[in-house]
């Protein structure tokens, strides 16, 4: 079973919108009781410390070329301000084989705009953070017909989302990923779309 997941790190990378993603899948602690633990892999295009939107630090773990694809459950694309930059283009080329080896790609926010620009949501349902910014920022984008009007979308192995919508990301990730019985997901979504505290009891009951 394939048990890294790759979270491609870079300057400006916007911490918020993979914090519930990453917490889960790090964590471990709501996960189905027969699902091996998955790792997080930190990814940069060099060993170079990059710092966050929110002025962390992160020394990536490896580089772009030392992914391994054979046993990779994900690739994450956070959002930030530079994916219109050329900077990104190895991942990029990384997110396409990716797709193509049915290997899950979740990209939200900015990271929509270098999907778009790489023409991979062309011909895959998807959402972004507004239809009007991906036709305007990304002028080789010619997906419109797939646009998705929803926090977040699921086509295939690709996910995307909106960057206002962290946890639906998180939860379309971890559906994906088969990490959480149904009913588990339903009551993390619930806690956190909610703030009702019968969800986090609904929580500690399925996974005790």
């Amino acid at each position: 079973m394939k048990k890294a997941v790759y979270v491609y790190v870079f300057n400006t990378l916007a911490d918020w919108e993979i914090g519930y993603l990453n917490a889960e899948i790090h964590s471990g602690r709501y996960f189905r009781k027969d699902r091996e633990p998955l790792r997080i892999i930190t990814m940069g295009n060099s060993r170079k410390p990059v710092e966050t939107m929110g002025g962390l630090k992160i020394v990536p773990d490896i580089v772009i070329n030392e992914f391994n694809l054979n046993d990779a459950a994900a690739l994450i694309l956070p959002g930030g301000n530079t994916w219109t930059d050329q900077i990104h283009d190895g991942v990029l080329a990384l997110a396409k084989t990716c797709l193509d080896t049915d290997i899950i790609v979740a990209a939200i926010c900015g990271a929509t705009m270098g999907l778009a620009r790489a023409g991979l949501l062309d011909q895959r349902y998807h959402t972004s953070n507004a239809l009007e910014v991906l036709m305007t920022v990304c002028l080789e984008y010619n997906g419109e017909q797939y646009y998705q009007n929803s926090p977040s979308v699921i086509d295939g192995n690709l996910i995307t989302a909106s960057g206002v919508a962290p946890i639906e990301f998180a939860a379309n990730a971890l559906m994906k990923l088969d990490v959480f019985l149904p009913e588990t997901l339903d009551a993390w979504k619930q806690l956190y779309k909610t703030f009702e505290a019968k969800y986090f009891f609904e929580l500690m009951r399925l996974t005790q």
